[in-house]
């Protein structure tokens, strides 16, 4: 791996940057297939060889075959900056294997285009001109970040930094030299207490009602569960629990003998809060009005944040709480029967891998409306969760999604999204298996 680390510090990575991709064998491998198909073993500019660490780690795995293509733009300059190359991702992810239209794809990525520092300042004045009332009214505590978007919005293309130093002498000129004021940090006020006006009246005390008496009633009984209940609020909002087929529901019934077995999953990251101790109310009091049982289901799913302690501690509480688990589990012993079956649900067609960011995916469910990537083909599918797994793919660029139902009255019933990829390792998130197991993490 000396070779390996010399090559990196060649194309320009700092030596930490570099030193990092070494202990990982896959982005190691991926960036030195990138530097060969670049044919810049002798080494290159600094600020093109990170835009080559960017195409090795976060590069669409569904056209690789175009891979080449982008690398040559980058070596001849053509493609300079990392939002031309973000854009060539989202470009070349939507290609997949086919035929790329040049014309297509450098419009796409801005190739040609040259930003002047003049076309930054105009457009910051412009968004400074927008926001000015705003900017006066928060003065250095305004958004920085927000304010460089704004001109990114414009301006897609500007360099970054230049774009930065333009909007930190406007913000300056605006505002003048930052003064103690500004550094000091604001003071939360206090909501006022209402005032209490005792009512000397005597009044009789209001006799509770029946889910008062005992919350557990807004729960059907198990041999109910093929009905669909609409009675039930939360937010004001009526909530609709799917229905299960009378055949399914007997399946079920006879598995149980017709008990209610639910479970408390906590992550052992921590100790308990008020929260976990509604969730027990619900979670062990349901099983045990109904005659029942709770498993406590250990959501081992992130062992640098986990401690013995913590489980210890959970055990401690949930005893103390006056709760007995019918039987302790750890989510990890399903991990690799969850993958196996979000495989069989992809091959099913029932699961698809979506590239929506998660601004796309609240812009879809509020419209109600199915990802672009929703009816890829299932081979496609089964490639990119494989490469999700192997690690080929870049946090935050894919997810694997439930084809569910995006027209319901249920937002629940949306697409969920099952897998999710966090430096790598692939995470299960909300969805149905949320619902059975808990949030998982799968280790590579």
């Amino acid at each position: 791996m000396v070779e390996a680390l010399d090559l990196f510090l060649k194309i320009g990575l700092d030596k930490r940057t570099a030193e990092n991709t070494v202990a990982n064998n896959k982005v190691t491998s991926n960036l030195l297939a990138v530097i060969n198909e670049a044919a810049v073993t002798d080494g290159c500019e600094r600020s093109t060889g990170n835009l080559l660490y960017t195409v090795a780690t976060k590069f669409p795995a569904n056209a690789l075959v175009h891979r080449p293509t982008l690398l040559t733009y980058i070596v001849s300059s053509k493609i300079k900056t990392p939002a031309q190359v973000e854009a060539a991702f989202a470009f070349l992810s939507v290609t997949g294997s086919e035929n790329i239209d040049i014309s297509k794809f450098e419009e796409a990525c801005g190739v040609g285009v040259e930003v002047s520092e003049e076309d930054i300042e105009h457009a910051v004045n412009e968004v400074f001109e927008e926001k000015e009332s705003a900017i006066k009214e928060q003065r250095y505590r305004t958004n920085v970040g927000d304010l460089i978007a704004h001109v990114r919005k414009k301006q897609p293309w500007a360099d970054p930094k230049t774009v930065k130093q333009v909007v930190d002498r406007k913000l300056l000129a605006l505002l003048g030299p930052k003064t103690a004021a500004d550094d000091e940090k604001p003071v939360k006020k206090k909501k006022e207490k209402p005032v209490k006006v005792e009512d000397k009246s005597v009044t009789e005390e209001p006799v509770p009602s029946e889910e008062e008496l005992n919350p557990y009633l807004i729960f059907p009984a198990p041999e109910e569960n093929y009905k669909v209940h609409t009675e039930v609020f939360f937010s004001d909002r009526p909530v609709l629990r799917a229905c299960n087929s009378k055949a399914i529901l007997e399946k079920h019934l006879k598995a149980t003998g017709g008990k209610v077995l639910t479970r408390f999953p906590p992550e052992p990251n921590g100790y308990l809060h008020i929260g976990h101790a509604k969730a027990m109310f619900v979670d062990f009091g349901l099983a045990k009005e109904r005659g029942g049982g709770c498993y406590l289901r250990y959501d081992d799913t992130n062992p640098e944040a986990e401690k013995k302690e913590y489980i210890d501690h959970i055990e401690e509480i949930v005893s103390w709480m006056g709760w007995k688990p019918f039987k302790i589990t750890y989510t990890s012993d399903y991990f690799q029967e969850l993958y196996d079956l979000a495989v069989e649900l992809i091959r099913r067609g029932h699961a698809y891998v979506d590239h929506q960011t998660g601004d796309e995916i609240k812009e879809y469910r509020e419209k109600r409306m199915n990802s672009p990537w929703r009816d890829r083909p299932i081979a496609e599918s089964l490639k990119l969760f494989n490469d999700m797994k192997n690690g080929m793919i870049e946090e935050g660029k894919a997810t694997l999604r439930m084809k569910q139902d995006m027209q319901s009255d249920n937002f629940n019933m949306f697409d969920l999204i099952a897998y999710r990829i966090k430096v790598g390792v692939i995470i299960i998130v909300d969805s149905l298996f949320r619902q059975m197991y808990g949030i998982i993490i799968i280790f590579l």
